[in-house]
């Protein structure tokens, strides 16, 4: 029916957590690292293999292991039961029998020197890991492993993210979670730009700076503030958001890259707008800007030079 070996990532299973199938822990019990084994389990224990299936499916495709599990009226619900998503999972359900099960240990880990998957976590732990997980985003960072530390980035957003879709949207605990979303997704966007993925770059921060569009500082619902370090006063003057800044100069770049030349400069003139003391930076930038033009421009001139000539 499945076979984790081929999706790239061993599955990994924390004892005492109370796993929807208490036959593989049972299983894990009797064995040593190293070792491997087969286990031929009575449709009785099995009878929920489909559902943990479609959760390693889903987490194997990058979607989230819990999809259709939350917040499901009854109608939802009525075809979840009726459908897993995937035609072998629905028979298995519909006519359950025994299974094999091909198990080898790769590594057991010592309780407390585990970090669980965000999806695994409890709302509580989310909390605790984010500033964790931050910190060894930073660290990757600083050591040059761009990729890793987008990665790192990614799960405490993910954790955030997962908590404040719990919360009203626009309710004060929602605030509060938005305002810690906000710098994480900030640094990831400074990856993605390292890494070229410049339309990701785009759709982030464009989403930072749509939520705050047409707000102004002083206006009551200062939930308009995107990662500021503390709630802007009223009538304060001036006190936008330091993050909406980084959020256009970032997205001014990943413009510039694009060759989205008007919009580049636009978020550039934002920038210089809302932070004077940046002009070296953003002046920095408009210059590779227009010498790439130019480069860009001659080499225009010379391949057409060679068509017209034909």
């Amino acid at each position: 029916v499945d076979d984790s070996r081929a999706r790239g990532k061993p599955m990994e299973l924390i004892a005492g957590k109370k796993f929807k199938l208490p036959v593989w822990e049972a299983a894990l019990r009797t064995m040593r690292p190293g070792e491997r084994a087969r286990f031929r389990c009575d449709a009785k224990h099995v009878v929920l293999y489909p559902l943990v299936s479609k959760s390693l499916r889903n987490i194997a495709a990058g979607k989230d292991p819990l999809e259709g599990q939350r917040h499901c009226c009854s109608i939802a619900q009525m075809h979840e039961h009726y459908s897993l998503g995937y035609p072998d999972l629905d028979e298995l359900q519909k006519n359950p029998q025994p299974l094999i099960f091909d198990i080898e240990v790769l590594k057991v880990e010592p309780p407390g020197s585990y970090q669980q998957d965000p999806w695994a976590m409890t709302d509580e732990e989310k909390l605790q890991a984010v500033p964790q997980i931050h910190k060894e985003g930073n660290e990757l960072y600083r050591q040059g492993k761009v990729p890793e530390a987008a990665a790192k980035y990614y799960d405490a957003i993910a954790c955030l993210k997962n908590l404040q879709m719990k919360e009203q949207p626009g309710s004060p605990d929602w605030i509060e979670l938005d305002q810690k979303i906000t710098p994480l997704l900030l640094n990831y966007c400074q990856c993605k730009l390292q890494c070229e993925e410049y339309y990701e770059v785009l759709d982030h921060c464009s989403s930072i700076l749509n939520k705050y569009e047409g707000k102004e500082p002083h206006e009551p619902s200062q939930v308009a503030v995107a990662g500021t370090r503390r709630p802007p006063r009223s009538g304060d003057p001036g006190s936008l958001p330091t993050d909406n800044v980084k959020a256009y100069f970032k997205r001014g770049k990943a413009h510039a890259a694009v060759w989205n030349v008007a919009e580049a400069q636009a978020d550039f003139a934002k920038v210089l707008a809302l932070d004077p003391s940046l002009r070296p930076v953003v002046s920095k930038e408009l210059r590779s800007l227009e010498a790439r033009l130019r480069e860009k421009d001659a080499e225009d001139k010379i391949r057409f030079k060679g068509i017209f000539s034909q």
